[in-house]
């Protein structure tokens, strides 16, 4: 756990994924960046690719479509990893759960892959800006 506070005390780089979201979820995702939240001026700051990110901020249900490539981005990033499900689709497959291509939650998918991965929550349809800012301060406390 030593690692884990230590690899986290600098700025954090987040990493912007979409499996199967509504879209509602980016669209919040892109205030963060506005200058009424400027999200930069603490520290966490979108990146292009996974291999320079501290943490995935994943939106939306997973579908088997999306499964392989969620999985692929996950072992791409740098460990420890803090992965942010985003969104009540995210959480938990929101009103998508029941759906025959759904495979489930991003929680569900990351745990088979990784059973230590570090997951936050920020439930919403959308979630606001601040619950996103919420949840990574959060997640951070807890390493």
């Amino acid at each position: 756990m030593d690692i884990l506070k230590k690899s986290f005390k600098k700025s954090i780089w987040v990493f912007h994924l979409s499996t199967a979201a509504c879209n509602n979820c980016d669209i919040e995702v892109l205030e963060l960046l506005t200058p009424k939240y400027d999200v930069e001026r603490f520290g966490i700051k979108l990146v292009g690719s996974p291999r320079h990110a501290d943490a995935l901020l994943v939106c939306g249900s997973v579908n088997a479509h999306a499964k392989p490539r969620l999985l692929e981005v996950y072992r791409q990033t740098p460990k420890p990893c803090l992965v942010v499900a985003f969104g009540s689709c995210g959480c938990s497959s929101g009103i998508f759960r029941d759906s025959y291509s759904i495979v489930g939650p991003v929680d569900k998918v990351i745990k088979e892959e990784d059973p230590n991965a570090l997951i936050v929550y920020v439930p919403g349809c959308p979630p606001k800006p601040e619950a996103m800012i919420e949840a990574i301060v959060m997640g951070l406390g807890v390493v």
